[in-house]
């Protein structure tokens, strides 16, 4: 009955609407572990970024690497430019670089200063049937002035060389004892087989708690479209995880493409967006994945809830997702995706059961986002728009024939959000807020703040009153 619908109907509750109680604690800040796991992949920081176009490409997912998360590119370009990206973000980084750019001696000077230009690095092996001859750099290049030389013409001959057992450690005493840069990997037989630079040992130095695989490259994800196989084999090759990146997939044409997927690509599957504790079921039952995007309407920039009527905001879905994976024993992760402003937001989400948070509006405005700070009003801006937001869907569109327009109206807006500075800045303020908060309840960790995590409602007055209040904040003040 009509009645029934609303007399029985849940609370879907919001962030906004409960706030976390502080518990007995012995645990302090510093000692708290935030790492997670999503499938095999084990995360020290439990963020991922949105695979939203104006938060995260290359650069970005580069940054949340390097800080214990997840980067994941958008889709909403075309496959070679999604691969591209990838590609990037794995060569950024790593012990032995695989995928080496070589040239031969008989190229001229000018290829290599281009291929170098081109592909952002100062270093080229020089091989021949697969052996190395040599190498060129960009100090090479850059004091040959007779446009007609070859390479063999101004390479270095006499390469120090290493086998491909070689530990980070003994790379760096001989770079240091050498005086160099680079390091070409060969084999018994010297056929090159890998190139190890002296900034892939700073950064793996300098970012002991990187999110690595297994041969030392920043892993990435890659958002697709269930109904494009196409890309995600062409992914399959470079990429850690692929994310379904759909507003409702809670269908059972999403659902049927994901197995077809899922059966044919080797790589392990987050799908999302769900919202209820039966969309979680379903999943669970019926498809093989590591991770459940979890909410729906609740982002910055969505209009779904407006325009529709309908949602599951974030807070409550990540609560209903997460008893489903409770009751079938699973060990499938949990990520909050929508609404997570900051660390509070994030903190509630795993006091609901989340393992993971992903973060589109709190990465938007960073250096890393794609896109050129904008000037208004003396104040710095950068746009962030939602990937169902009109200019997000037209270029969808033309790039990429596997979307086709499902519904006749827009679910996103577009907008300028504050210039933050560097990602790292960001994600280095959130962590510490994130870890005060599970200091407070008591929490040594994620499975403790599930676990011990007691929660409140709050009305609207107090959440006035939880906020600072009736002073005039010093940096709001008008400039005299």
């Amino acid at each position: 009955m009509p009645w029934d619908k609303l007399a029985n109907a849940d609370i879907a509750f919001t962030f906004g609407d409960v706030i976390l109680l502080p518990g007995k604690t012995e645990v302090e800040p510093a000692e708290v572990d935030l790492s997670t796991s999503i499938g095999e992949i084990r995360l020290h920081t439990p963020i991922l970024s949105s695979p939203m176009d104006t938060v995260t490409e290359e650069e970005m997912a580069v940054a949340i690497a390097r800080m214990g998360g997840l980067g994941v590119i958008h889709r909403n370009c075309t496959v070679g430019e999604q691969v591209r990206m990838v590609k990037a973000v794995k060569r950024a980084e790593s012990f032995i670089i695989r995928d080496v750019v070589t040239v031969s001696p008989a190229d001229s000077v000018e290829k290599a200063k281009s291929i170098m230009k081109d592909m952002k690095i100062s270093g080229l092996p020089v091989v021949v049937d697969g052996k190395l001859k040599g190498i060129i750099t960009r100090r090479d290049v850059y004091f040959a002035e007779d446009s007609g030389l070859k390479v063999e013409d101004v390479m270095t001959k006499d390469v120090i060389t290493v086998n491909p057992d070689i530990t980070p450690q003994d790379a760096r005493k001989i770079m240091s004892k050498y005086k160099i840069e680079k390091l070409p990997v060969v084999d018994e037989e010297g056929h090159l087989v890998g190139l190890i630079t002296a900034k892939d040992v700073f950064y793996r130095e300098s970012h002991p708690f990187a999110t690595r695989d297994s041969e030392g490259r920043l892993r990435v994800a890659a958002a697709i479209s269930p109904f494009d196989i196409d890309r995600a084999k062409a992914l399959e090759p470079y990429v850690d995880l692929l994310v379904t990146d759909v507003a409702h997939f809670h269908n059972e044409n999403v659902i049927s493409a994901t197995r077809r997927i899922s059966a044919e690509v080797d790589v392990p599957l987050i799908v999302g967006n769900i919202g209820t504790y039966e969309a979680a079921e379903e999943v669970l039952t019926r498809l093989d994945v590591v991770g459940l995007r979890v909410g729906i309407a609740s982002g910055s920039i969505c209009t779904t809830g407006e325009v529709t009527g309908v949602a599951a905001p974030t807070l409550y879905a990540v609560a209903k997702v997460s008893e489903a994976v409770a009751k079938y024993g699973s060990n499938v992760a949990v990520i909050a995706d929508g609404g997570v402003r900051g660390p509070a937001e994030a903190a509630k989400s795993f006091a609901a059961g989340a393992d993971a948070v992903m973060l589109g509006f709190a990465l938007a405005g960073t250096k890393e986002s794609p896109g050129s700070p904008l000037i208004v009003g003396g104040k710095m801006y950068k746009v962030y728009r939602g990937m169902g937001s009109p200019s997000a869907r037209s270029r969808r569109f033309v790039l990429d024939r596997y979307s086709r327009p499902s519904k006749d109206i827009a679910e996103g807006i577009e907008g300028l959000v504050p210039y933050r500075g560097d990602a790292t800045t960001v994600i280095d303020k959130f962590v510490a807020g994130l870890k005060a908060a599970f200091g407070y309840v008591g929490a040594a960790n994620i499975h403790d703040m599930k676990a011990k995590a007691r929660m409140a409602l709050v009305s609207p007055i107090g959440t006035r009153e939880i906020a600072p209040h009736d002073v005039k904040p010093m940096d709001r003040l008008p400039h005299i």
